[in-house]
């Protein structure tokens, strides 16, 4: 019964957000076909719950300027101030409320991350796919991109083994404070978030 509560919270949310934040949602399309062009979407196959494959939403930040032979510059070269502006606040991952709504991911839970990590996992870690990956976390409010990799995967099946709707909900608070302090959060587009390799020392 609480699994289709919180499945029904999620819905509930996406529904909200769809509508009241539609005009904004609006905008922010607008300003980065004007600020960076097209497309307005940056989308990558992530792994959903059991590892199974999805495709993830977010707004694009960075421009996709490319060199003479067709491939993508240096991230420094394709930064953008609005892109920034999208990450601090989190505000490139609204979007993924299309994936709320699929089922693909659920309002709170480990972040969906790359198919390639699936084989890198220990059988501890492979447990953060036991669950449904959410929009925020409990790796997210307690340390987000600030902490290793294996201290993310720590939060991410302590959260699998002691989930309850009330630590949503306090997750869902600590995420709103985070997101309003850019708590966590690397705007540096220049310096992206270290790919995981399956070391212990990450």
């Amino acid at each position: 019964m609480t699994k289709k509560i919180k499945r029904g919270i999620d819905i509930t949310f996406s529904v909200f957000m769809s509508v009241m934040g539609f005009i904004p949602l609006l905008i922010i399309c607008l300003l980065i076909i004007i600020k960076m062009g097209r497309p307005i979407f940056f989308t990558q196959i992530r792994a959903g719950k059991d590892g199974r494959p999805f495709k993830i939403y977010k707004f694009r930040t960075m421009k996709n300027n490319k060199d003479r032979y067709g491939m993508l510059l240096e991230n420094n070269l394709r930064k953008d101030n609005f892109g920034n502006i999208l990450r601090k606040y989190s505000l490139d991952e609204l979007p993924q409320i299309i994936n709320i709504l699929k089922g693909d991911i659920s309002l709170v839970g480990p972040r969906p991350l790359l198919m390639e990590y699936n084989d890198l996992y220990s059988s501890e870690q492979k447990r953060r796919l036991y669950v449904r990956p959410g929009l925020t976390g409990w790796a997210q409010v307690n340390g987000r991109n600030a902490i290793s990799w294996n201290k993310k995967f720590y939060y991410d099946v302590w959260y699998v083994d002691n989930w309850s709707l009330m630590l949503d909900v306090k997750i869902i608070l600590l995420t709103i404070k985070k997101v309003l302090t850019s708590d966590g959060v690397n705007t540096n587009s220049n310096q992206m978030v270290k790919r995981f390799t399956g070391k212990e020392d990450e």
